[in-house]
Formats: structure tokens, sequence, C-alpha cells
């Protein structure tokens, strides 16, 4: 199963972040070593995901991609901290990647919606970490920055082959 979620959202990254950023070189690497994720980033966005698969998809953005990304995304702004017009541009990233990923599983009859994002706390994290059956985390390492992936579901009975 963690094989069917990897491969859709490191694609879905690559293209948003391809198109929209027109960043090219991105590469990827697990970020879970026998089922402990470690993110690391400043800010934290959730997508929750309903539907065949219930829980949330945790994305960490640090700071300094998450500004780089914005300078790109507003024709050259600079801005020196996180803000809420920042944390609002990686909420939409985020919420754009996740959507990609929605359309590619439904392709595999896998039938799941999305919430609007939401930022998230470290604790609640470590709490769902615990509580979701799919743990899978990556890193999307890009020219302005890495940023890390926890998927963190539970699959409904039998409403999705491994």
């Amino acid at each position: 199963m963690e094989n069917v979620l990897y491969k859709p959202f490191f694609n879905a990254t690559r293209e948003v972040f391809q198109l929209m950023l027109d960043i090219g070189n991105i590469t990827d690497k697990p970020l879970c070593v026998d089922g402990v994720c470690y993110p690391a980033g400043n800010v934290d966005i959730a997508i929750r995901v309903i539907g065949d698969m219930e829980g949330m998809v945790v994305y960490h953005f640090p700071k300094e991609t998450s500004l780089k990304i914005v300078k790109i995304m507003s024709g050259g702004m600079e801005f020196n901290e996180v803000d809420d017009f920042v944390a609002s541009a990686m909420g939409e990233i985020a919420n754009i990647i996740s959507g990609n990923v929605m359309s590619a599983l439904s392709t595999q009859d896998i039938a799941c919606d999305i919430q609007p994002p939401e930022f998230v706390a470290p604790e609640e994290i470590a709490d769902a970490s615990e509580k979701y059956k799919i743990v899978s985390g990556m890193q999307i390492c890009t020219d302005i920055g890495d940023i890390d992936l926890n998927i963190l579901l539970n699959v409904k009975s039998n409403a999705v082959k491994a």
C-alpha cells in the first residue's frame, strides 16, 4: 500500500513544482526509518483525506524553502518572515499537490477527497502517527530547498487493494 501512495505524491509534487515554480531538478528519498518519520519544518500544513482512505498528509515546509517558493509565485516579491501570506501560499501548494494525488488515485479505483489545508502543531502530528496504519514519508529535494511529507492514513475495510 505504501508504494501506491509514495509514487503519486512524488509525481504530483514534481509536476506542481515544474508547472507553477519552473523547478526541474527534483528528487526524493524516504523519510521514514522502521515506521518512524523524521520531518523538519517551520510551516506544517495538514490536508485531511476522507473516503476509501482516511487520515492526513502533512507537508513540512522549512522557512527558507517557503520564502523562496513565495518569491517565485509572487513574481519576485521578497519576504523575510513566514507571515499569513506565506503560510497561505504553502497551504495552497499542499492543496494542489494533494488534489492531484487524489485524481491519480481515482484512476486506480481509490475514491478519496481532501479537506481544506490547516496548520498543525508537532504534537498533533506525533499523536496522529500512532493512530494511523499507513505511515509513510518522503523528502522532496529541489534546487530551492527540501520539503518533507508525512502520509498518515487508514484504509477503510476492503476499500483499497494493496
